[in-house]
């Protein structure tokens, strides 16, 4: 009989590359993931890694019992969740992956009513950009992830995983408050001489913002980069850039910073994913129970806001 341990160890080889990151993902020194691989051959009695320079490469043979074991661990997933709903309590523990605006914008109300309604469950949330969580969620680093698609820019798709649509808010360019210094900005064509603030590159948001830029017919002088919000909207608001920015960024703030309406009112989405392996865990429908609630309540501030 293989071991599962074992083969969840060779199926996170073939996730992450290097028996380095294995052991950094799973908390192991790299020599035990070694030995236990070592093991799995032994058991399974065929070769299953072979050394390419530094790294090792997984042998067709291996190839066959990863695929095997991403269908045996969707199995036990499912039967923990099945197992879970048959309880009366509502507990566990559920990691969340979140991007920035949506960390702020709904994750406090969010903890508030997880702890009023479902007090036995955990909710430990770490901050990630959306493509880097979706991946890492797919990976079982992660059993939630809010994640966010830019118009005409899809996020990524996993087959494991599914997806909910959270909310959705408009995209506006915010400028500087209006100042005897500067000439007034009413579109994107006038902030076309103006210094700019972005994500870096590889961001939805970047590559969003740049098309729309070159759209409106000038190249953006991006000479600020941060995936900071909280340090872009310090930027706007001094008079030092302008920048592209999703409704979510205000919630529950006011600002000095002008924020114009953009040809087409664009939208971005924020949505939710979880294995679909698990997704019928109370603890998740919990967590994503109280994500909407939170979305919902929210909506019309944004909107007013903007």
């Amino acid at each position: 009989m293989l071991d599962v341990r074992r083969l969840r160890l060779l199926r996170e080889l073939k996730i992450r590359g290097t028996l380095a990151e294995v052991a950094e993902a799973l908390q192991y020194s790299p020599s035990s993931v070694s030995q236990q691989l070592a093991l799995l051959e032994k058991e399974a009695g065929v070769e299953l890694l072979r050394k390419t320079g530094r790294r090792v490469q997984l042998t067709p043979q291996a190839e066959v019992l990863v695929a095997h074991t991403a269908q045996l661990l969707e199995t036990l997933e499912q039967a923990e969740a099945d197992l879970a709903a048959s309880l009366t309590t509502v507990t566990g523990t559920v990691r969340i992956a979140v991007f920035q605006s949506a960390a702020l914008a709904l994750m406090p109300d969010t903890l508030t009513r997880m702890a009023a309604t479902y007090p036995e469950v955990r909710i430990e949330m770490t901050q990630r950009e959306p493509e880097t969580a979706l991946h890492e969620t797919w990976a079982r680093d992660f059993d939630l992830v809010i994640a966010e698609q830019y118009p005409g820019h899809a996020a990524p798709r996993y087959p494991e995983l599914d997806r909910i649509k959270l909310t959705s808010d408009a995209i506006r360019l915010a400028v500087p408050p209006p100042s005897p210094d500067r000439p007034a900005i009413t579109s994107i064509a006038d902030a076309a001489d103006l210094a700019w603030v972005m994500e870096p590159r590889g961001a939805a948001s970047r590559h969003w913002a740049e098309q729309a830029c070159r759209s409106a017919g000038f190249e953006p002088d991006v000479r600020f980069e941060t995936a900071d919000l909280q340090a872009q909207i310090r930027l706007i608001e001094s008079g030092n850039a302008v920048a592209f920015m999703p409704d979510l960024v205000w919630t529950g703030k006011t600002t000095t910073a002008q924020l114009l309406a953009l040809p087409g009112d664009p939208h971005r989405t924020v949505f939710t994913s979880v294995r679909r392996s698990s997704v019928k865990r109370p603890a998740i429908l919990a967590a994503r129970e109280n994500l909407a609630l939170t979305a919902e309540s929210i909506a019309p501030a944004v909107a007013h806001n903007g």
